[in-house]
């Protein structure tokens, strides 16, 4: 693919940090070929309107959030509206639906508004009505056009949902236009948030569309439901959400943790009638196979455990392997990324950072880890990038004669890794009763 250098300096100020770049990601994914294509039969199937879940299942260092980071760039790539939501154990529940909706909506994202992008596709989607009602012989300049394409709102709403979209959902969207009609953006602001989940939403704004309370864990469903329709009549070919980091669940307590799962369970169950629609869902084998995980949920283990048979496992299941790195893996990352880098500075780092030097610093990089270049990639990365730096900003920089390597800012995954630690052990915890928490 094509990249700008201001797409080449910003993944080499995210790879810096130690995080994944949200674009440009191309250019160093390295041995994911068969989990790429799995991505692409997803949002081919997608698009002739199935509605799916997927899990990526691997340990940490796995490159979980790089692949599903890579997942929501080719989802853009091909037309798809995304969102990519973390987990966490303090301020997201996600065994409450309208937290997940509401992170859902800020986290939002099309090609033209990388975040909140509900505003901009209720636009597209408002103005495509008019120039349906104007084909139709309507007059905009007439008095009652506004009025006509507000019961259209409600007529397309109707029909895109089959009715299932709550009576608030098509008064906050007919409002919504109504206020920007009347050049009250900052009331269309607020009625956006409204929808989009708030719960600090303008009492003004709330008697406008004569809605009351918030979006609830139950209407968020439905909520969801007419947003994704709404995203397609915009012109996207669909909407494709990540749950990174289902793990953390983990941590949380044992009545949290159950319904957090059965949260898990609806969605799955729910999957098929939200046609345009996926779900991926990124969790380590601890979190998959353990009582304290998925396994302990017999009625969501039955239907996405994972299956492989003498060390083979198919793709199209419902949970997506990714393998560990390995030192050739690693290292073919590095070569790009040195290539890469010489493009975006003009400078020759390649006549310094050698080829027998990334072998040296991939030997290096994995020594505090028993030799397990699988967990360590973040850290390899990182290091990586400082001495191209280094080589890029003095001259009599010589990285060859680095006799060692500083694992500074490990994670705390990384630190258990090193120390034999971090396996969450099965304590045969009782199964988890199948409920339904929204």
């Amino acid at each position: 693919m094509s990249l700008s250098n201001a797409d080449i300096q910003h993944i080499f100020q995210q790879l810096r940090g130690g995080t994944v770049p949200l674009r440009g990601l191309d250019a160093f994914a390295v041995g994911i070929d068969r989990q790429r294509n799995e991505i692409q039969r997803l949002l081919d199937l997608a698009e002739r309107g199935e509605g799916l879940v997927k899990f990526l299942r691997g340990g940490y260092g796995c490159g979980k959030t790089f692949m599903s980071r890579l997942a929501i760039q080719e989802a853009q790539r091909r037309g798809f509206a995304t969102s990519f939501v973390v987990v966490s154990d303090n301020e997201f529940h996600f065994y409450k639906f309208s937290e997940i909706y509401q992170k859902i909506l800020a986290e939002l994202s099309t090609p033209t508004c990388p975040r909140a992008a509900l505003g901009d596709i209720l636009d597209r989607w408002i103005g495509h009505l008019e120039e349906k009602l104007i084909s139709l012989g309507a007059d905009e300049d007439a008095e009652d056009f506004d009025e006509r394409v507000k019961a259209y709102i409600t007529e397309e709403i109707a029909r895109l949902t089959q009715g299932q979209a709550p009576d608030d959902f098509v008064r906050v969207v007919q409002a919504f236009f109504e206020a920007k009609q009347d050049g009250e953006f900052a009331e269309a602001g607020s009625l956006l948030s409204w929808l989009s989940g708030s719960t600090n939403v303008a009492h003004s704004a709330k008697s406008r569309a004569k809605v009351k309370g918030e979006v609830g864990d139950k209407a968020a469903l439905d909520y969801l439901r007419g947003v994704l329709a709404l995203t397609k009549e915009a012109g996207y070919k669909g909407l494709v959400i990540v749950v990174d980091e289902a793990e953390t669940i983990l941590r949380m307590r044992k009545d949290v943790r159950g319904k957090s799962l059965n949260g898990i369970r609806q969605i799955v169950d729910a999957a098929q009638s939200y046609p345009g629609l996926i779900w991926i869902f990124t969790g380590t084998p601890e979190f998959f196979d353990t009582r304290r995980g998925v396994a302990g949920l017999e009625a969501l283990y039955d239907r996405i455990q994972f299956r492989e048979d003498a060390g083979f496992a198919s793709a199209r299941q419902p949970q997506l392997e990714l393998k560990p790195f390995d030192h050739a893996r690693l290292r073919e990352v590095a070569l790009r990324l040195r290539e890469l880098y010489q493009r975006g500075s003009g400078v020759q780092v390649d006549q310094r950072i050698t080829d027998t030097f990334i072998d040296h610093l991939v030997d290096k990089v994995t020594e505090g880890f028993a030799g397990d270049v699988g967990v360590v990639p973040r850290q390899f990365l990182r290091a990586f990038v400082d001495h191209l730096d280094r080589v890029d900003e003095f001259e009599d920089y010589n990285p060859a004669e680095v006799a060692g390597l500083e694992m500074e800012g490990l994670s705390e995954e990384e630190i258990e890794a090193r120390e034999g630690k971090g396996r969450i052990e099965d304590g045969g915890d009782e199964l988890i009763a199948a409920e339904d928490v929204w």
